[in-house]
């Protein structure tokens, strides 16, 4: 997919349509939350203490079942930045695509 290196949108600071400079935004890695959750689930008492491997173990190995449904590519954000007050916003391009390039206007 080819966006333009500049784009006229919103902008919440200026309460205007303006100018802004488009650069992607870096996608964050989400960490694991199993062993906290398992710790909470322990207090409360659901969860079992000490015994089984907590559903860790229980799938099949990974080439024993297949990923169906698993999409191909992912939503990417841009880092809008606008060009008269220099606030930065960061929004969602709202269509999936493998490749994303930034190009100048000719």
């Amino acid at each position: 997919m080819k966006t333009p290196k500049s784009k006229k949108t919103f902008c919440p600071k200026c309460k205007a349509q303006t100018e802004h400079t488009v650069a992607l935004a870096k996608k964050k890695e989400r960490g694991t939350l199993k062993s906290g959750s398992m710790a909470r689930l322990t207090k409360r008492g659901s969860a079992k203490a000490g015994f089984g491997n907590h559903g860790k173990f229980s799938r099949k190995p990974i080439s024993g079942y297949k990923r169906t449904g698993a999409k191909t590519s992912k939503k990417s954000d841009f880092r809008l930045t606008c060009t008269t007050c220099k606030k930065t916003q960061v929004k969602s391009s709202g269509t999936r695509a493998k490749k994303l390039t930034i190009e100048e206007k000719n």
